[in-house]
């Protein structure tokens, strides 16, 4: 199975003395952080390189390339590993990320296509079920969408597509579905 590799990731939080509950004596003990990746969103747990202070929010070089900050990538994580601090961060840095890619998600609106016979990648956005997909189709005939705002103004009753997004985003990284529209296997 090819796996999807991050090249920058965002500091959800650290823990200068790892994980408070692993039962290693502390002089065994390493620093972690949690960490979502900017361009395909895995959770991922990073070990900084000795003496390296990170911050919440911090984006570091996680790539292929020599890093300054990141030691090694110790694996992708499940959300239930996240610590309180990185949970409550993961909505507020998903916000920011689809902020900055809006382009990108846009894109996924103007070119999104069916699944299979019986549906298309539209319904797999929260809040969206057959009406809002046609209404997107015809929509998008007389012309791509520019941002957003436009989806907003031209697809009436169509649930915030930022919030859209966000939502698809976080069930995709909880695994809730089989599909993947955003998030990196």
């Amino acid at each position: 199975m090819n796996t999807t590799k991050e090249e920058y990731a965002i500091v959800l939080d650290f823990l200068p003395n790892g994980y408070p509950f692993d039962n290693k004596p502390s002089f065994r003990k390493t620093s972690i952080a949690q960490a979502i990746g900017k361009e395909h969103f895995i959770l991922l747990e990073l070990i900084p390189k000795k003496e390296t202070d990170l911050r919440i929010n911090e984006e570091v070089y996680i790539g292929d390339g020599k890093r300054d900050k990141i030691h090694h990538i110790m694996g992708r994580i499940p959300t239930e590993k996240l610590t309180q601090t990185a949970k409550l961060e993961l909505n507020h840095i998903l916000i920011d990320l689809v902020d900055t890619k809006e382009q990108k998600f846009v894109e996924f609106f103007n070119k999104a296509g069916p699944i299979n016979m019986r549906r298309h990648q539209f319904e797999l956005l929260p809040g969206i079920g057959k009406k809002h997909m046609w209404e997107i189709l015809e929509a998008r005939k007389e012309g791509p969408f520019s941002d957003f705002e436009d989806i907003k103004k031209r697809v009436k009753l169509l649930p915030d597509p930022k919030e859209t997004i966000i939502k698809r985003i976080l069930s995709e990284i909880n695994n809730e579905d089989k599909y993947r529209l955003f998030v990196g296997l």
